[in-house]
């Protein structure tokens, strides 16, 4: 490693051992094909035969946005030039703002008012930074809150109203509203059915559709890129919402997920519990404190 990577990779460490110092210890990484305990570097040396990696996380997870951090550090050592991150945080109207900033032509501050960054934009900075010193490409990936609203409110085919070049900025029309176990999963979580509950639904398929379009855009215009997508991981576990969608999009890519979450059993996790998440699963330590 060059002094210069030295000088990176410390400028990246070094905000967050104040919280990582003993970090080891406080999660797990498992492996569901291979039924064992790995490292990060094993999932790395994994992408070497693929595409894009999912990380479904927990937003207010402390331990797995410090993962999340250093997962795209070593994807960026390990690909030179070719890691590239992805976001649900970050919306696709706002994509000029999100170069600019990695552009170092406006402020961090008018990039988070402008580029409406996330309350916790602190957990996801780390990677932004990383990003804009390597040079690297961060794609604001979901749907704006103002497209979600419409959905919302008057269902998907009110998308199709959309001035023409305001849906450039969302998933090709129509979008499908996914059936089976992803539906069941949602209204599990909702607490029950009903045309308010179906009407959100298709929003979070409005979401995972963009996502995934996005995602699927972006490879096709970048040839060998790794692509690291963070996304809350209900639009990502069990290899539904937006990883479903992405695979219709662009059947030819080759996709990893981990599911990542802090769990009542970290201590002695039952991992053939969790093995219909993702390829990866990453328990974390609940007792550690949590973003907000």
């Amino acid at each position: 490693m060059t002094r210069k990577h030295l000088l990176l990779v410390a400028a990246f460490i070094l905000p967050l051992l104040g919280f990582s110092q003993d970090l080891s210890s406080h999660y797990k990484i498992y492996d569901v094909k291979k039924q064992k305990l790995i490292s990060i570097d094993d999932i790395i040396t994994d992408l070497d035969k693929a595409d894009v990696l999912f990380f479904g996380e927990e937003h207010n997870d402390s331990v797995g946005h410090y993962l999340e951090a250093e997962i795209f550090k070593k994807i960026a050592l390990a690909y030179p030039g070719k890691a590239a991150l992805t976001l649900e945080m970050f919306h696709t109207d706002v994509q000029p703002v999100i170069n600019e900033y990695l552009s170092g032509i406006i402020s961090e501050k008018n990039f988070i008012k402008e580029g409406r960054a996330w309350n916790n934009y602190k957990d996801y900075r780390p990677m932004i930074e990383w990003a804009k010193t390597n040079k690297l490409d961060v794609i604001g990936a979901n749907g704006a809150a103002r497209y979600s609203n419409v959905v919302t409110k008057s269902g998907l085919d009110a998308l199709k109203q959309l001035p023409e070049g305001s849906k450039r900025f969302i998933a090709p029309l129509p979008i499908d509203t996914a059936t089976g176990r992803y539906y069941d999963k949602f209204i599990e979580t909702l607490g029950g059915h009903g045309m308010g509950g179906m009407k959100v639904y298709q929003t979070q398929n409005f979401w995972d559709a963009t996502m995934a379009w996005s995602i699927a855009t972006y490879a096709k215009n970048n040839k060998g890129k790794k692509i690291f997508q963070v996304n809350g991981r209900f639009h990502s576990d069990e290899k539904l919402g937006t990883l479903a969608k992405l695979n219709k999009y662009a059947p030819k890519l080759k996709i990893l997920n981990i599911s990542s979450f802090a769990p009542d059993d970290f201590s002695q996790p039952n991992w053939n519990s969790y093995k219909n998440l993702g390829d990866y699963i990453i328990l974390t330590d609940p007792t550690v404190k949590k973003t907000f």
